[in-house]
């Protein structure tokens, strides 16, 4: 069965969800077969780590800027390689698509705008992880194509992105895109509705915050009182649909990791469990490779040491395969149309959680919060973060019609 009962259920859910997609993805093309209208294609390009340093220090020349950057310790000639290894990329695939008589638009990931995305048949991420994350975030519904080019696989494990061959094989990706030699992927993502105070404040963007730090914005005046119960399931009537899916995870908790996360749970409609914990982290099968995974793995160390207590010796051999084999289970497809909770360092201990009974990980169609916390944010993809503080309630739920339009290319 897995680690969660829910696994045995969940594949046979997902392929009648990847049936209709398709169906939908043809239908939306007007062939039986995949295609792609390549007339025009964005480009949103990644920031380097030397671009970013160089914003963030823009008051200072560029050798002022080597040197403070070698005071502290960066090695300030790999900043340089890495920068030029990306924009020689860049130059590759414009180059590339400009052959082929594609309309180009070239844009840095900070300054993507919805008339972007509107334009264009096609979107290209050129970067790793993170700016496909940036740039599916931007896109609305499931009809505008995502494809994401790891533009330095020597640095970025690209998981979202093309395989690494493709980025020294450009020519062979565009040729297997423009001739339907790929699959349709209808990445599922989460929807954030949000209730109570400050639901209509501005969020922060992370990178932003870099180089602005003078526009963080949490602030409270007073401690949550935990005595306080939240009656009813129903979400109150003013309530704001976050204009931003999460295609990986939400973490909601403490901006302060040091402290306690104070928060009410519900799944599937289901009674609210008082919980104290370092927050709640929920994820897509798209980032069950990510964080969820960093969260919930365990080390050969922890096997070997709950095999000795159940008097069973393991082998050399066997540690490593069970340790992967757990760690593998806890991964699930990207077109999953359920998302996986985990609660991190779940306190259970005399009164926590009230009532007693929630598993400190497993599976929901739908998650209901209500912060109790003192100075919470709500982060998406950890790149944009609400506030989440006393009160506010968020429901977490995946829609078909949110999925990301993604491909794998035939092999």
């Amino acid at each position: 069965m897995g680690i969660f009962p829910e696994r045995g259920i969940i594949p046979m859910v997902t392929r009648v969800w990847s049936v209709r997609r398709f169906l939908v993805g043809c239908h939306h093309y007007s062939s039986s077969a995949p295609s792609l209208k390549l007339n025009r294609a964005l480009l949103v390009s990644k920031l380097s780590r030397y671009e970013l340093e160089s914003l963030r220090f823009k008051d200072i020349d560029q050798t002022q800027l080597e040197k403070k950057l070698r005071n502290r310790g960066s090695d300030y000639e790999l900043l340089i390689h890495h920068h030029e290894v990306h924009k020689s990329f860049e130059k590759s695939v414009v180059d590339v698509l400009k052959n082929k008589h594609v309309d180009i638009r070239l844009v840095p990931r900070f300054k993507l705008t919805q008339d972007d995305i509107s334009w264009a048949d096609v979107i290209f991420s050129l970067g790793g992880d993170g700016t496909f994350l940036m740039v599916a975030s931007s896109v609305l519904g499931n009809s505008k194509p995502v494809v994401g080019f790891n533009s330095d696989p020597t640095r970025s494990e690209g998981h979202l992105c093309l395989p690494k061959r493709y980025s020294t094989n450009l020519e062979e990706a565009i040729y297997k895109l423009t001739h339907g030699e790929f699959k349709w992927m209808f990445r599922s993502r989460i929807r954030i509705t949000l209730s109570g105070e400050f639901i209509d404040e501005q969020p922060v963007e992370l990178q932003e915050e870099l180089l602005h730090p003078d526009r963080r914005i949490y602030n409270c005046t007073a401690a949550p009182d935990e005595n306080r119960v939240f009656i009813g399931s129903a979400l109150p009537e003013s309530t704001r649909v976050l204009p931003v899916f999460a295609l990986n995870e939400v973490f909601l908790g403490e901006s302060l990791s040091a402290r306690v996360s104070y928060f009410e749970l519900s799944l599937d409609g289901g009674p609210f469990t008082k919980i104290k914990s370092s927050g709640l982290c929920v994820t897509t099968g798209t980032g069950s490779t990510s964080w969820h995974l960093s969260i919930n793995r365990v080390d050969q160390q922890t096997v070997a040491k709950l095999a000795a207590l159940l008097g069973n010796k393991l082998s050399p051999e066997q540690v490593p395969a069970i340790t992967k084999s757990y760690n593998d289970s806890l991964v699930f497809s990207p077109e999953n149309p359920q998302i996986s909770y985990t609660i991190r360092d779940n306190i259970c201990a005399s009164v926590w959680p009230h009532p007693k009974g929630i598993e400190s990980r497993g599976f929901a169609s739908q998650i209901v919060i209500r912060s109790r916390c003192f100075d919470a944010v709500l982060v998406i993809d950890g790149r944009v973060s609400f506030k989440f503080n006393d009160g506010t309630v968020a429901k977490l739920e995946i829609h078909e019609s949110d999925s990301l339009r993604t491909v794998i290319l035939n092999e």
